[in-house]
Formats: C-alpha cells, structure tokens, sequence
C-alpha cells in the first residue's frame, strides 16, 4: 500500500483518516473526497500516483493482513496490539472472573476470535442483577482488542433497516441488552449463524456482503433479557459475580497486558475441539443461568395456559377441558403467546404429567374465534384432558379473580 492518504474504489475518491475519540485513541474511515479537490491541493499527476480497486471486501485476518485482496480494499481494521511476550496475570484474574468453572471454554472463546475471526460461535451473554461486575468492563476490553471492527448496538440499531455501520464487524456488544421485540431476537439468532448479511445505506440499494459477526450481550435481567426455547443452543448465558474488589484501574491494567495476552494466546493449545458449527456444543455451554432464562420463558407460558383453560371452563362451566396440542398451540397464536409444538409436549407431558389418550375419541375442542370469542366444536382425535383441581392446586394465585 502507498503512503498516499486517497484511494479509488471503482469511480469514487476517498481519503483515509484517522478520526480521535474521546479517549485518545484513532478509529480510521474513509470519507469521500472530491476528485477536484485532491487536484487543487496536488496537482492533476498527482492522481496517477493513487491506489485503484474494484470495490470494497471486508476480510478479517490477524495475522497475514493485507489492504489490498485481488484487486479490492479490505475494510476490515489491523489490530493496533502485536503480541509480545509478557506478564498478563491481571487478565487471567479477569478471565475466571467472567466465565468462572469454565475459563477453559472462554479463553477458546477468546482464541477463536483472534485467530479464526471467521468461526461461528454462539451468543455470549454476562447477566448480573447486581452492579460492579465487570459486565461492561468485558464489553470495554474487547474494543480495546479488537478495535474497529468492534461495533456497540442497541435493539434501535438492530430494528432498523440500516445497518451500514455494522454489518461487516466482527464483534457486536450490548450493553444492557432488554429485547423486547420478537424481530429483534429472531435476527439476532438469525446472523448468529449464518454467513451472509445484507448491508443497507439510506438512499442506497442493498447489497449481500459476507458475515462473521459474533453477538456478545450483557444484561442486568438474567431472567428475561431475551425470550427464548428451551431447544434453544445459540446463547451461552454467564451469571456473572460481583467484584470482590473494586480497582477503579483495572481496566487501564488489562489493556496494558494485551500484547502479552495475545502471546499466550496465540500459542495456548484449545482446550476443546470443535463439534458443531458453533464449536461448543450445547452441553458445553450448558449453565445454571441458561435453565433461569428457559424456565422464566416456559413459566409465562405456562401462566398464559392455565389463564386459557381456566376461561374457557368458566364461560361453558366445565371442571374439565379437552385438547390436542394442535388446538393448543393454534390458541396460544391468537393470544400471541410465543411457543412451539416441542415446548407444550414437553411442558404437558414432563412437566405438568398429563398423558394424551392412546386412541382416538370423540370431544370438544375449544376454538379462538377471530373476534376473540371462543367456541367449542365437536372433532375426533388423540387429546389430553386439564381438570379445574389441578389448575386450582398448581395456579392457586390464578383462582382469585
């Protein structure tokens, strides 16, 4: 590459700059140039001089990196840190910290990511209901690592259509991650294992890039951050303990130890291999505050079917109520309740013991009419029966209406 500040991307101008931030640090971006311009300050023989590509690529490598790939300019940024031998003990402290009994999976995690950027892995999530635990400082590290290729969001940035200035990062924080909305965690467990990505600009039509970027979410409401299914393997969710002692420089201590870090790293052999696309597999990643999120999700469920029978039983006066999962599940879609065929089996059969009967009977099934109101139709099949005891011994809180 020229040490000449312009380049050409097919028929545009750009000039390459460093832009300060707030904490001294450069993060460097292209910004149009007019062609004129470069010619007023330098003269027209000036532009022979320039760097031509074709386009633009996005290509992590932190270890062989180029600016130039066949022709086209690699957006991806060169890591600012150059390994070196070196002492970096307050790191491993802040390593066990975070992933605790399963430091040897997160420094995986972490070589993973400086030396095959390209490797999906699974969502991390440090969730804390208490404060100074280093949650945010994880975030903090990574960029200090990583750099620009390192992007913050928020469910604004990911519901939105324009995403030209993530769409090609190789990490993605949130900070205080509170996902509301469905879309937004079905995009998020979308890109979280797939490979393309497209990228869209205001005014600009949308083009399909490669995409590597990996999701890591820290959150203070462990237990319902994220709605997802208990069939769910993408989120590896981390409880994460407050500090015993807080050292307000600690962070400025971990950034000085990243060149060494990165030493011992680069020559740390993995400690797992890899056995799913994501690596890990779900037992792997398997925690305590993982069960915490499922079992909150299932138990809203859970709260929202016996809500279901319990009206039904009242508006026809019945001490039982006929089902099949069918006539559950397409119930629960009226109400907008979010679950699955699997979810209800299990939660059904497992949890709440019910057994469907062996042979097809008669019964009447409850139906959720457009308008809201609910009928009952006469219709053959396998069906489990719910019984108003045991919804009045298990939801007694449900009973006082």
């Amino acid at each position: 590459m020229s040490d000449i500040p312009y380049l050409r991307i097919t028929t545009s101008y750009y000039k390459v700059v460093q832009v300060p931030t707030i904490n001294n640090q450069f993060n460097e971006s292209l910004i149009k140039w007019d062609v004129s311009t470069i010619i007023q300050d330098h003269g027209r023989k000036y532009l022979d001089d320039i760097p031509k590509f074709n386009g633009k690529i996005c290509f992590p490598n932190h270890f062989d990196f180029s600016k130039e790939i066949h022709g086209f300019y690699n957006t991806y940024s060169p890591l600012s840190h150059v390994p070196k031998e070196g002492d970096f003990q307050n790191t491993i402290i802040f390593f066990k910290h975070i992933f605790g009994l399963q430091i040897d999976l997160g420094l995986d995690y972490f070589k993973l990511l400086y030396q095959q950027p390209l490797q999906i892995l699974p969502v991390l999530c440090l969730v804390s209901k208490e404060r100074s635990t280093g949650k945010s400082s994880f975030l903090k590290y990574l960029k200090e690592v990583f750099g620009h290729n390192m992007s913050y969001l928020d469910s604004h940035s990911l519901n939105s259509n324009f995403n030209m200035d993530w769409g090609d990062k190789l990490l993605l924080g949130l900070d205080e991650a509170f996902l509301q909305k469905e879309e937004v965690t079905e995009k998020i467990k979308y890109l979280s294992t797939s490979n393309k990505n497209k990228i869209e600009a205001k005014g600009k039509e949308r083009f399909e890039v490669d995409f590597f970027g990996k999701f890591v979410m820290c959150s203070n409401k462990e237990d319902s951050f994220i709605k997802i299914d208990s069939d769910e393997i993408r989120f590896w969710v981390i409880k994460v303990p407050k500090l015993k002692l807080e050292d307000v420089h600690f962070l400025n201590k971990l950034i000085g130890e990243i060149p060494a870090f990165l030493h011992y790293i680069q020559n740390r052999k993995f400690a797992s291999e890899r056995k799913t696309r994501m690596w890990f597999t779900a037992e792997q990643i398997y925690t305590t505050a993982l069960q915490k999120l499922f079992n909150n999700n299932r138990n809203r469920v859970e709260q929202e079917i016996a809500h279901l029978f319990l009206s039904v039983m009242e508006k026809f006066e019945l001490d039982e109520v006929n089902f099949s999962l069918m006539d559950l599940l397409n119930a629960l879609v009226k109400t907008r309740v979010k679950t699955d065929l699997t979810q209800l089996r299990f939660l059904l059969k497992k949890d709440w013991k019910i057994e469907q009967k062996n042979n097809s009977f008669k019964y009447q099934k409850f139906v959720i009419l457009s308008d809201g109101e609910i009928v009952l139709l006469d219709t053959k099949g396998r069906y489990f029966t719910v019984t108003k005891s045991f919804l009045t011994k298990n939801f007694d809180d449900l009973m006082t209406d």
